[in-house]
């Protein structure tokens, strides 16, 4: 990916890469140089979300979820726990699927959908960005929010009948297969309808650009000059997340191979012997899967001459991947902004020549 440059017309865009565990924020401005536009790592939505439903289940509360599809992990762990201390879950049809896609699965679980605010109880809003929140801290600085949005949030796409998993992986193969690889087309301003997460976003977010969490930080650590210069040649890209881990074989900003694994599955010895798997082409689906991860799928007409062994990593976790003989990117010095420098940039080109902004 080309590095940020700026351009004769100022541009403002509000990065956020929201995770399982933070969400980091970038005010980017390309009039100044990226040291000095401002940055936040602040906890995520749904960590605050979990801490709002566990004062609830300490005040013996009920409580009445609404808004907008968002993150689960801290969140839907907390509705369990609730529901478990013997207290009501009320929520709302649109809201319900944060839970899960199936509302039938949502009241199995003792979730009861509801399309007004019961009474008695304590009303929680879901959302993957509280951009009221944001201005009122920000404008105590002095500083305005931009209103133009580049967002990445982990979206598994919506699968009713279907393991989510499987159904993830068919979108995997269905990219690296059938469209190429290509990591422009991981970019989007029109989200596919099945990425209902990210629709969420764009309905609370006028315009925005999503991305995936786990591509965002891809295209971001291509924005570490060390990174940048094996492109050509081609390169293993790791992505160690709160929850999620995404590996890559990419050459020429095309993905050749993907495996995706759940986090708090992996250690450093399973991570090691998948990525070195990966690399070699041996890494199969049903390994991935059957390790109760997301899956793998390496494109067979991948060109044999390309090795993709230098590797690089990022990612909050990424401490797990030390033993990888790897180096460990830091776009502009900063690691936790990879995502964002990803979305940025992404955004800046897809932008380019659609937008002038003021």
């Amino acid at each position: 990916m080309e590095a940020l440059k700026s351009s004769e017309i100022p541009l403002q865009i509000l990065a956020i890469d929201v995770g399982g565990g933070t969400q980091n924020i970038l005010l980017y401005e390309d009039n100044k140089s990226i040291e000095n536009c401002f940055k936040l790592v602040l906890p995520s939505q749904t960590v605050i979300v979990g801490k709002r439903i566990e004062k609830a289940t300490s005040k013996r509360k009920d409580i009445f979820l609404h808004g907008y599809i968002m993150g689960g992990g801290k969140c839907v762990s907390t509705i369990k726990n609730h529901i478990k201390n013997g207290l009501k879950v009320y929520a709302t049809p649109h809201a319900s699927k944060t839970i899960r896609d199936n509302l039938t699965e949502v009241q199995e679980l003792g979730v009861e959908i509801v399309e007004n605010k019961p009474k008695d109880t304590i009303s929680i809003e879901l959302k993957d960005v509280d951009l009221k929140a944001l201005r009122k801290v920000l404008a105590n600085f002095e500083v305005e929010v931009p209103d133009k949005y580049a967002i990445a949030v982990f979206d598994h796409g919506e699968s009713i009948e279907e393991s989510n998993r499987k159904f993830r992986f068919k979108l995997w193969e269905d990219f690296i297969i059938k469209q190429g690889g290509f990591l422009k087309d991981l970019v989007y301003s029109e989200v596919p309808n099945y990425f209902t997460r990210m629709k969420s976003v764009q309905e609370s977010l006028k315009d925005a650009i999503l991305m995936q969490t786990g591509t965002a930080a891809l295209c971001g650590s291509l924005c570490d000059p060390v990174v940048a210069e094996k492109i050509q040649k081609g390169l293993t890209i790791v992505n160690v997340g709160n929850q999620h881990t995404l590996a890559v074989l990419v050459q020429n900003e095309r993905i050749f191979g993907v495996f995706e694994h759940h986090t708090s599955l992996l250690t450093p010895k399973k991570l090691k012997r998948f990525v070195h798997s990966l690399q070699n082409r041996s890494l199969t689906n049903e390994e991935i899967f059957n390790d109760n991860g997301h899956g793998s799928i390496i494109n067979p007409t991948c060109p044999e001459n390309i090795k993709f062994d230098f590797i690089t990593v990022v990612g909050p976790q990424r401490q797990m991947a030390e033993d990888l003989d790897c180096y460990f990117a830091a776009p502009y010095g900063d690691m936790m902004l990879t995502g964002c420098f990803g979305l940025v940039t992404c955004a800046k080109r897809l932008y380019g020549e659609k937008l002038i902004f003021n």
